[in-house]
């Protein structure tokens, strides 16, 4: 049995299927991971970017990086990868994505249990007095959107670093890596905490774990069963059509034992 019959099969038996997600999901999207060779952090320094303090310092100055990847996320579409999970979902078998991106393609989908650990560029805060507005409304070419109200400079609804994880995502996450019998670990290399510890509790309550991703991580032999290797948009499709030709198999099969 090769390791695509093997996710389909484990899949199909397990009883709360969840996955994980990183920025390797969206990569194939046109959404380049920041932390690879040439990504924007080698461009923008995060803690003068993207760190709340730099935030507060100068709001300015973090929406010179903003205007540049605040279109990224909005002109994206989702992939195959997307596709399959949120076609999984709606046969019943996966039961919750828990995402560490903000592109909200998992929704655009078709996903409707997406669980965003980081926030979502499509919203824009006001940390003075909680205005919130669609980024979609926004001027993002002249000078950052302002808050209506009081006049502040507005900040997209994402983790910055330097910032918590939103209590109730950080909450329904733990909840799902506790219940889950499965877990799917795609496009993330499981070093940015508090998201990385999510598949060692969901290991340690005797959950499998499967990960795919173009390269093996500090999960692979460790905390993961085995590693589908290669892209999400080439292997979740694949196992997707596996999980369909093992139900119809199974149909059959029971249609000819009735």
């Amino acid at each position: 049995m090769d390791l695509i019959q093997r996710a389909a099969k484990d899949l199909l038996t397990s009883r709360w299927a969840i996955a994980l997600t990183g920025a390797g999901i969206s990569v194939e999207s046109g959404i380049p991971d920041f932390r690879s060779e040439g990504g924007l952090w080698s461009r923008f320094d995060p803690m003068e970017y993207a760190h709340i303090e730099a935030f507060h310092r100068n709001p300015e100055k973090v929406w010179e990086m903003l205007r540049e990847v605040i279109p990224l996320t909005s002109r994206a579409k989702p992939n195959p990868a997307h596709y399959a999970l949120a076609e999984l979902e709606s046969m019943g078998i996966l039961k919750a994505v828990v995402t560490q991106n903000v592109d909200g393609l998992h929704q655009r989908a078709g996903s409707r249990v997406v669980i965003e650990y980081h926030g979502n560029h499509d919203w824009l805060l006001c940390l003075n007095c909680g205005f919130k507005r669609a980024t979609s409304e926004a001027d993002l070419e002249g000078p950052p959107p302002r808050c209506p109200h009081c006049k502040a400079v507005l900040k997209p609804d994402v983790v910055f670093f330097g910032e918590p994880i939103p209590l109730e995502a950080q909450r329904r996450a733990l909840e799902e890596a506790k219940r889950c019998d499965l877990m799917l670990v795609i496009g993330t290399s499981a070093v940015v905490y508090p998201a990385a510890d999510l598949p060692r509790i969901a290991k340690g309550r005797g959950a499998k774990v499967i990960e795919v991703n173009k390269e093996p991580t500090v999960l692979t032999g460790v905390v993961s069963d085995y590693l589908l290797q290669g892209k999400a948009g080439e292997i979740l499709p694949k196992v997707l059509e596996e999980v369909k030709k093992l139900k119809d198999e199974g149909r059959k099969e029971d249609h000819s034992l009735s």
